[in-house]
Order: structure tokens, then C-alpha cells, then sequence
């Protein structure tokens, strides 16, 4: 199999022949739970602003700073898999594998750029 450096520069949900198709795209950084968790945490704190303005915000901020630590996290283990799936192979490793990892690098980066 040939190298196909158009295709390759193409973003993750961007591939050729998708003509107006949602290609699934990756998996949520964060579980549905811990999402749903946070965006009704934060929910509240809008809701609750008219009223009592100052704990409203620290709620938010509360919520922000438990997101980003989840992020965090999350991307911490998303690296160490990658990681771990790559270095310290046989030399020999097939291309392929080296490409896929690759690809996986390129989108979470990617991910992260688009925020």
C-alpha cells in the first residue's frame, strides 16, 4: 500500500467521498457520566445567578476546574496508551502500526488545537 500524503493531511472527519456524510467521530475524551455531571453543575450555576450571583460563580468555577482536571487526566492516560502501544517495539515493527499510532497522535492534537 502506497503513502497518500493528500488523504494523510486530511483532518480526521474530513476524508474523501464523505459528500455531506458525519463520519462517527472519536471517542469523547470524557465519559457520558462525568460530562452530563458537569454540565448540570454548571446549569445550576446559571440558573442560580440572579440570586446569589457570587456562589453561582464559584459553582462555575468549581465545574471548570473539575473539568479541566478530568481533561487532563484523561489525556495523560491517552498518551501513556499511545505510548505504550509504540516505543520500545521490535525494530521490525510493521509500518502500518507506526502509521495507526501516528494517525492517533495527529487527531487528539488536533482535537486539542481546535479548542
Amino acid at each position: 500500500m502506497m503513502y497518500d500524503q493528500t488523504r494523510a493531511q486530511q483532518p480526521p472527519d474530513k476524508q474523501p467521498g464523505s459528500a455531506g456524510r458525519r463520519m462517527p467521530g472519536p471517542e469523547p475524551l470524557l465519559g457520558s457520566d462525568e460530562r452530563a455531571e458537569l454540565t448540570q453543575r454548571l446549569n445550576h450555576a446559571l440558573n442560580t445567578f440572579a440570586n446569589n450571583p457570587r456562589e453561582a460563580l464559584e459553582e462555575a468555577e468549581t465545574a471548570f476546574d473539575e473539568a479541566a482536571a478530568q481533561l487532563m487526566s484523561a489525556l495523560t492516560e491517552r498518551r501513556r496508551a499511545l505510548h505504550e502501544g509504540w516505543h520500545g517495539q521490535d525494530p521490525a515493527t510493521q509500518a502500518d502500526e507506526l502509521r495507526h499510532a501516528l494517525r492517533q497522535y495527529r487527531e487528539i492534537t488536533q482535537r486539542l488545537l481546535r479548542m
